[in-house]
């Protein structure tokens, strides 16, 4: 899990340098990474049996960028 984190992470760094490079990239993608980032995290602290305090906090953090991304969508829809 610590290596599909790392992959996402280095996914959205390499959108980001397109982006300011000026090539098509999709658009504001960081809430959707954000989002399945937290849902990640949130599993690996479920798996290694983490305070459930953390992995609402996780949880909730995934749920905010969801909304947030849903937005960014419909806005430009």
């Amino acid at each position: 899990m610590d290596l599909l984190l790392a992959l996402m992470l280095a996914e959205g760094l390499w959108l980001a340098v397109r982006r300011r490079a000026g090539r098509s990239s999709p658009g504001n993608c960081w809430p959707f990474l954000a989002a399945g980032a937290a849902m990640l995290l949130a599993l690996r602290l479920a798996l290694t049996g983490a305070w459930w305090g953390w992995i609402a906090a996780c949880l909730a953090l995934s749920g905010v960028a969801h909304v947030l991304d849903l937005a960014v969508r419909w806005r430009r829809g």
